[in-house]
């Protein structure tokens, strides 16, 4: 029987920014990915289960993220409630530059469960060095979002983006689960797996 996962909740990045500042998330919508990250958040509280608050800002000068704005703020949801740290970022792992790796190697957790934003760059970023470095990572895709892009190699949807990262964490970086997946786990003791590359290939292969 697997033993039950040592879990920290990682919140990237849920800042006015996203909400109602210069970049807005498209998918999945606001009010739900906002409405799963406090679910997460209550539900990890509840079973002790430490929280980690991300923020992320840039220099005052910023079209987004400026230290001192209002964009730059915690969105309420987020910042009203209990946490057991804060840690400011300036790059898109959390990582990087901050205290976070220590801080669980400390208390000894074995898995992170990460929310916020954005999926195809903090929460990535973040997702993959926790993979190398040795931590088990799940991620709550319906607790993230993502905006459009578009640029000199073309256009992509918000959930396009959203769809396509999610998939590719799957194959081995994190174990990609809904918000009611994750919940779940944490009532029955679940280990959440992910899945692996040879056989998200193989599969693609079959179904042709």
């Amino acid at each position: 029987m697997n033993q039950q996962p040592k879990r920290a909740l990682i919140v990237i990045d849920v800042q006015n920014e996203y909400v109602s500042g210069n970049l807005r998330i498209e998918y999945p919508s606001i009010e739900l990915s906002l409405g799963n990250i406090a679910k997460a958040m209550d539900a990890a509280h509840a079973a002790n289960i430490p929280v980690v608050v991300v923020q992320h800002f840039a220099g005052a000068d910023s079209p987004v993220f400026a230290r001192g704005s209002q964009a730059a703020e915690l969105h309420p949801l987020v910042g009203e409630r209990p946490r057991d740290l804060l840690i400011e970022k300036a790059m898109a792992s959390s990582f990087v530059g901050t205290e976070l790796g220590q801080w669980l190697r400390e208390r000894e957790i074995d898995t992170l469960s990460v929310v916020g934003y954005m999926l195809q760059h903090c929460d990535d970023s973040t997702v993959r060095q926790a993979h190398h470095e040795g931590w088990q990572v799940e991620l709550l895709h319906d607790a993230t979002g993502t905006p459009p892009y578009r640029n000199s190699l073309g256009t992509a949807t918000a959930e396009e983006i959203h769809r396509v990262f999610s998939i590719v964490m799957h194959t081995g970086f994190a174990a990609v689960v809904s918000t009611e997946e994750w919940l779940a786990a944490l009532d029955n003791g679940e280990v959440l797996q992910s899945d692996n590359i040879y056989l998200s290939n193989q599969r693609a292969i079959q179904d042709r």
